[in-house]
């Protein structure tokens, strides 16, 4: 491979995701996640080959349509590799174009490749940002709704819990969230770790008491292990506790693998302390 690799952090889930008002946008703030990430490798030559490991994260059609929208082209030999599963909510999709968008020398603004990832999926999640979790984001429309405060230092572990759920662009079927962005705004500001990781954990149970599936374990393993909240993929199988720094117990990790989970990861959110 001769051109650098590119490596596009995903997600973990979202903090908040839901309706703003009864018949508004669908919008979310993302839990980045370092832990998983999308890399690509390009070599240049004459058509275009896609390879992956494990998974075809993109065809090589939808990479030329995609590519072409910001203005470019890509040919020669692409490898990428993903270390989250399709479907699992950790933004694998997404990642995968704004990782082709690199490796096709695009110096697009975020919004300029976000614009180009609706037109492909129908919905994205902001990995083309620097600071994905200091946006209110409305995922069908690409655009920022709200800029947000930083976040305090959270702790963070999870993993997957059944099988990936993709997302479909045009469900709208997601509970009023409007209280909790106003909630979660002035939390920040105070650098309040419980209170921010409550209010994950209230838009993490409207999700799963209105689309379900029914009988989650996550928010009692939250309780069993002392977790301030939890955080959830609201269209996919992420799950994962938030904890104030430095109190995530060493039972984490057996506990979520004795409740199923898979692919678990640790991580921390959040620059002040």
């Amino acid at each position: 491979m001769n051109a650098p690799p590119v490596r596009v952090a995903g997600h973990f889930g979202e903090f908040l995701q839901g309706r703003i008002g009864p018949a508004g946008p669908v919008a979310l703030i993302s839990v980045p996640c370092p832990a998983v990430a999308v890399a690509g490798w390009h070599c240049p030559g004459a058509g275009l080959s896609i390879h992956g490991s494990g998974q075809r994260l993109v065809t090589p059609d939808r990479a030329r349509r995609f590519v072409a929208r910001l203005g470019l082209g890509l040919s020669g030999r692409v490898r990428l590799s993903a270390a989250m599963p399709a479907g699992g909510g950790a933004g694998a999709s997404t990642a995968t174009l704004v990782a082709l968008a690199r490796l096709a020398g695009a110096g697009d603004p975020p919004e300029v490749i976000a614009r180009a990832c609706i037109a492909a999926e129908g919905a994205s999640d902001p990995l083309m940002f620097p600071a994905p979790e200091r946006l209110l984001w409305a995922s069908r429309e690409g655009r920022v709704l709200r800029h947000l405060p930083a976040l305090p230092r959270i702790d963070v572990i999870g993993g997957f819990l059944g099988p990936g759920r993709r997302t479909d662009a045009g469900d709208q079927d997601f509970p009023d969230i409007r209280d909790l962005v106003d909630a979660w705004v002035t939390a920040a500001h105070a650098g309040r770790v419980e209170a921010l990781a409550d209010i994950a954990a209230d838009s993490a149970r409207r999700t799963l008491a209105l689309r379900g599936p029914a009988g989650d374990p996550t928010d009692a393993l939250a309780h069993e292990l002392g977790a301030a909240g939890l955080v959830i993929g609201h269209t996919g199988s992420a799950r994962g506790l938030l904890f104030v720094p430095g109190r995530i117990p060493e039972a984490a990790a057996g506990a979520l693998r004795a409740a199923g989970m898979t692919g678990i990861v640790r991580f921390r959110v959040g620059a002040r302390v």
